[in-house]
């Protein structure tokens, strides 16, 4: 009787020798992970592979002591991105809070405000809105600008980067959440306030201008504790959101919840259909007129210009 010899299965092709670690940095094609292990390293996808994001968890194939190639993302929980006519921009991934910085100098840009809104509650991340520089004067109106996003629930907190950080700190235990606003509104003040050894440089005012300079040219990811993690981002001057439909946009006010499906048409896109909940609701006070004018804009922007790249 002939033995039958035992074959050992060889392993899968790029399983062995892949190392576990997490995307600190991203700039471009390039990027920083740290692994698991601690240590920091340079890495780069493998060919043209482009869509990996700051707060990624992959799997690395070490090229050199601090050098890799990223062979694997793991699915993620969340990504927040924007979008143009032609492609998409992962800013970053794996978090469950989006802060979003503004402050009354430079004067800040109130429909980013709701195009963050709108990508954070289609992406199911919560957000919360602080209002940074309170020690400004001009800081009283952007108070009751604010006010508006605050009655619908949105978090709002008033600090000044320079003075005192400690109600943001609190904010921020217990989440990854990632940082994003116009250049200018002190979000790297803020994470120097909660990370002094990070050493981030702060940008000037351009007064003739009034806007910021961009110091912050990566997304980066800093570590609060174990458990609490912040993406700086870099500033945003547009927020596209080319890659919703309308159908998305408009359930993405949460005001307008209670009364879409409403409508005397079915298929109502709340811009000049008559019978529109909409507009009832705005009549009756429940909704106010900034928030549906900022979802028409947006509903119009989509309707024309569709996008025209493949996701």
């Amino acid at each position: 009787m002939t033995a039958v010899r035992a074959v050992a299965k060889k392993p899968a092709a790029n399983s062995t020798h892949l190392l576990p670690g997490l995307i600190v940095a991203a700039h471009g094609k390039h990027y920083r992970a740290e692994l698991d292990d601690g240590r920091i390293i340079s890495c780069v996808t493998r060919g043209k592979k482009t869509g990996t994001a700051c707060g990624d968890r992959v799997e690395i194939a070490l090229t050199a002591s601090d050098q890799g190639v990223i062979e694997r993302i793991a699915q993620r929980k969340t990504q927040l991105y924007r979008s143009d006519l032609y492609r998409e921009k992962i800013i970053a991934t794996n978090v469950d809070q989006i802060v979003i910085v503004v402050a009354a100098v430079p004067s800040f840009y109130e429909e980013l405000i709701n195009r963050c809104l709108v990508a954070a509650e289609t992406a199911g991340i919560r957000a919360l809105i602080v209002l940074n520089k309170m020690d400004l004067p001009e800081s009283a109106a952007a108070q009751q600008t604010l006010a508006l996003y605050e009655s619908l629930g949105y978090p709002l907190l008033h600090l000044c980067a320079k003075q005192d950080v400690a109600p943001l700190r609190a904010a921020l235990a217990h989440h990854a959440s990632v940082f994003v606003g116009q250049s200018g509104m002190g979000k790297s003040t803020l994470i120097n306030g909660l990370l002094p050894d990070a050493h981030i440089r702060e940008g000037d005012i351009s007064a003739a201008l009034d806007s910021g300079k961009h110091t912050t040219t990566q997304a980066t990811l800093y570590h609060l504790d174990g458990d609490s993690h912040i993406i700086d981002s870099p500033g945003l001057q547009e927020f596209g959101l080319h890659h919703l439909q309308i159908e998305d946009i408009a359930r993405a006010f949460i005001e307008f919840r209670p009364f879409l499906g409403q409508c005397r048409f079915h298929n109502c896109r709340h811009l000049v259909e008559p019978g529109c909940a909409l507009d009832s609701a705005e009549a009756a006070g429940k909704i106010d007129p900034r928030r549906l004018k900022v979802y028409r804009a947006l509903a119009h922007e989509k309707l024309r210009a569709p996008r025209i790249y493949s996701a």
